[in-house]
């Protein structure tokens, strides 16, 4: 008969086990939770569709792919050109205006891709003050006497994603430059090379990983687009979603669509990580130096500066200006208090909310950085990879089955539902913020404070969050612009006589009321307009050895 531990034993054993179980199954929990709308949508890849799948494979499924893959072609040929082009130069070059360009070249960011659309719209269509004023040039008197590019046209919507999307490739690109070290540029000049080679020979390949990690969420950001590619009437799979799933009253067929959507997500994902490949860049110096900058004159400065300030004015001045035009002729301001309201409270839940998620999963993985954990944060962030409206139907499907069982409506079309939709979309913003924040406390700092009794939970509380709170702060919000501008899911699951900013812009603007959708849609650009100058302000102090 074997004799039982005794309790100092037990204690012993208790302590020799690894920290941190409690914070792993809580991990494991929310990962689950966060994950399970994407896992819906796999989930019905074999559901019945009563022939409504076979019915869009023979009508529109085509179109959809075809203008999707169009699409991605376009904006990631445009986003590449202008990000990295005026990143090298306003980082390498100094020219007129290069240092306020800096932070500037930033702003399209605040500026919601169907937004641009709208303004554009208003400026260039038959009606619009361009043509107006061609005709009264030239004396024509109808359409038929002259041509002009119809804006509202595939062409159209990558243009105006161009615009806006090109900072997403500008911001990792810079950082990527900022990074790089003074001796290899200087090694490349010392060989002969040209500051044109220097740059296509070096610092390019250098940073082609950031450059194509900043593509690739681009083309994300394309891939979720449903206000532009609705309004200028592109049929891409976003607005498949839409149709389906409201016009034709077949979630499961939503669904269906919405998971080629996600394989052509994940064709971008695959192919940034393949696109690194086996090479490696590594610096061979550990000393930063301030980064020699081109004087250009002339021409050249001349060339410089109407290359950077070209998106800037395309993708936010012209845009900015007319909705301000807009506003001040005609400004219907009614019930735009009550959208705000909305709007703010839903952006400032989902972020405290996202912010609440992400800590402890980034807690749990410095705790226990097991292939578990990190696999678990990982399942936690897919949904930045998937759009809105895949979010939406993976959402919406067991909840209305579950309002099925209940006998009501009592989780479909609800704050609860659409703020968790939220969640899953943009958790990744603020779990890599949050990783980044904690990564950089020492260790030292919580074997202190467990030393002095501290557990984890209270370790967290009162060691980490203090310290954190500028970043914890900026996660949050981040996601609360991220919310502000959010279109697919919002209109796929708001509560019934629920509008925010963006719904109302996207409602006024398809009834052909551009004057209207002026103010809503601008509040949404202002409330952008913040963290994009904090973004701008990390990026220019990130390069080691800089100026604090």
């Amino acid at each position: 008969m074997s004799a039982s531990p005794s309790p100092r034993l037990a204690a012993e054993a208790l302590s020799a086990r690894p920290p941190g179980a409690g914070w792993v199954l809580l991990a494991l929990a929310l990962a689950v939770l966060v994950a399970l709308p994407v896992l819906m949508v796999a989930a019905n890849l074999a559901a019945p569709t009563e022939g409504v799948w076979s019915h869009l494979a023979e009508t529109v499924l085509g179109a959809y792919v075809a203008n999707s893959l169009w699409l991605m072609l376009g904006v990631g040929l445009g986003v590449t050109i202008g990000g990295v082009g005026t990143a090298w130069l306003v980082t390498m070059c100094r020219f007129p205006f290069s240092r306020s360009l800096e932070w500037a070249l930033l702003l399209p960011m605040a500026m919601p891709a169907y937004v641009v659309a709208y303004t554009y719209t208003g400026v260039l269509d038959y009606a619009g003050p361009v043509q107006s004023a061609l005709r009264a040039l030239f004396g024509w008197s109808s359409a038929r006497d002259y041509w002009f590019p119809e804006v509202r046209s595939l062409g159209g919507a990558i243009w105006v994603m161009s615009m806006v999307l090109y900072p997403y490739v500008y911001m990792m690109a810079r950082a990527a430059f900022l990074e790089q070290s003074v001796c290899v540029l200087e090694a490349a000049r010392t060989l002969g090379r040209s500051p044109w080679r220097a740059f296509t020979q070096v610092a390019l390949p250098l940073a082609r990983p950031a450059v194509v990690a900043g593509v690739a969420l681009a083309l994300m950001e394309t891939l979720n687009d449903f206000g532009t590619v609705h309004y200028f009437a592109v049929d891409t799979f976003t607005t498949g979603i839409y149709r389906t799933w409201l016009g034709l009253g077949q979630p499961a067929a939503a669904a269906q669509l919405g998971a080629v959507l996600m394989l052509f997500v994940l064709s971008l994902v695959l192919a940034e990580r393949m696109s690194r490949g086996a090479g490696r860049f590594h610096h061979t110096t550990g000393r930063y130096r301030r980064l020699p900058q081109l004087e250009l004159k002339g021409g050249k400065a001349a060339a410089a500066l109407a290359f950077s300030a070209m998106p800037l004015a395309l993708g936010f001045l012209l845009p900015g200006s007319m909705l301000a035009a807009w506003v001040i002729q005609d400004a219907a301001l009614s019930g735009l208090g009550e959208l705000a309201g909305n709007s703010l409270i839903l952006a400032g839940v989902a972020g405290a909310t996202a912010v609440a998620v992400a800590l402890p999963l980034a807690y749990a993985q410095r705790l226990r950085p097991s292939p578990l954990v990190k696999g678990c944060v990982r399942l936690a962030s897919l949904g930045y990879a998937v759009p809105g409206s895949v979010i939406a139907v993976g959402i919406m499907v067991p909840l209305t089955a579950l309002d099925r069982l209940m006998g009501g409506l009592f989780l479909t079309g609800t704050v609860v539902a659409l703020t968790y939709a939220y969640l899953v979309r943009f958790l990744a913003v603020s779990v890599n913020a949050v990783e980044s924040s904690l990564g950089k406390i020492t260790p030292s700092m919580e074997a202190a404070a467990r030393t002095l009794g501290a557990g984890l939970g209270k370790t967290l509380r009162r060691v980490h969050i203090p310290m954190m709170r500028t970043s914890l702060l900026s996660a949050a919000l981040l996601v609360f612009v991220d919310v502000m501008k959010e279109l697919p899911a919002t209109l796929l699951m708001r509560p019934f006589n629920f509008d925010t900013l963006a719904t109302r812009t996207f409602t006024l603007a398809s009834d052909e009321r551009l004057a209207d959708a002026a103010a809503p849609a601008l509040a949404i650009v202002l409330a952008g307009l913040l963290p994009v100058m904090l973004l701008s302000r990390a990026i220019a102090r990130s390069r080691p050895g800089g100026e604090e």
